[in-house]
């Protein structure tokens, strides 16, 4: 049985550059590397290698660590100065490190108080996503809810994307939160074509294209972005990351 379609804020993030994907992230790597600076970094959640490359052209030496082999062997080649390795955030190199990275990782793994705890440097910066109402990229679900799996209320305490929910976890973590911030991560779209094309080639989109056909999913989701379309006939879609500081005590 294949797996359901993940339903996160942003249904379409290919990492090629130029892309729509690839622009939004550009603020973001920025933010994180200010904080992180540019000396010895372990990025946890490494993918593809898109911060990696970001960080490594300015300077920093950079370590790599993920689960998926197809994503490091990715990296390794996109980014053949740094070093990568397969693996578990929860069980990262001994380095040393000046600081640890985690982008957008904290959301996705069984526990992230163990991922924060074991973060081996001096100084910690993870981004989550803003909350749902935070994110214009919501429209995406919104728009194909009625071909996806129906949502179910999550037990348990509330998401990581609630900043006071973040700062308890960095907490049990024995960490100590120097700095929450908010950082604006628009997604221009340059026409229709453009906005739909880019959903239909990701998870959710190929999922309701199968149930509905492209047409209905090219016409649910121009009815939500009607809102955001720019003069130019472009679209333009506000997305709130959080970024988080952390240090040992």
């Amino acid at each position: 049985m294949s797996a359901a379609p993940q339903r996160g804020p942003v249904a379409a993030t290919g990492s090629e550059e130029g892309t729509p994907a690839a622009i939004w992230r550009e603020p973001l790597h920025e933010a994180v590397l200010e904080r992180a600076g540019t000396g010895a970094l372990l990025d946890l959640g490494c993918g593809a290698g898109e911060f990696a490359r970001y960080a490594t052209d300015r300077g920093a030496t950079l370590t790599g660590v993920d689960l998926d082999e197809a994503a490091v062997a990715a990296a390794a080649a996109h980014v053949p100065e740094a070093a990568f390795l397969v693996g578990d955030a929860a069980d990262p190199p001994s380095g040393p490190f000046d600081a640890v990275v985690a982008m957008q990782l904290l959301e996705h793994v069984a526990n992230p108080v163990a991922v924060l705890r074991v973060a081996p440097g001096p100084v910690v910066v993870a981004t989550v996503w803003g909350r749902e109402s935070e994110c214009d990229a919501r429209i995406f679900a919104q728009a194909l809810a009625p071909w996806l799996p129906p949502r179910t209320p999550r037990p348990g305490p509330p998401p990581l994307t609630e900043p006071d929910r973040l700062r308890k976890i960095v907490g049990l973590a024995g960490l100590e939160v120097v700095a929450l911030d908010e950082v604006a991560c628009p997604v221009d779209h340059a026409d229709a074509d453009a906005l739909v094309g880019e959903l239909l080639g990701s998870g959710i989109g190929r999922h309701a294209a199968k149930q509905a056909g492209p047409a209905a999913v090219r016409a649910a989701v121009l009815d939500r972005a009607a809102d955001l379309r720019t003069a130019d006939g472009g679209y333009r879609l506000h997305n709130v990351v959080r970024v988080l500081v952390a240090r040992r005590g």
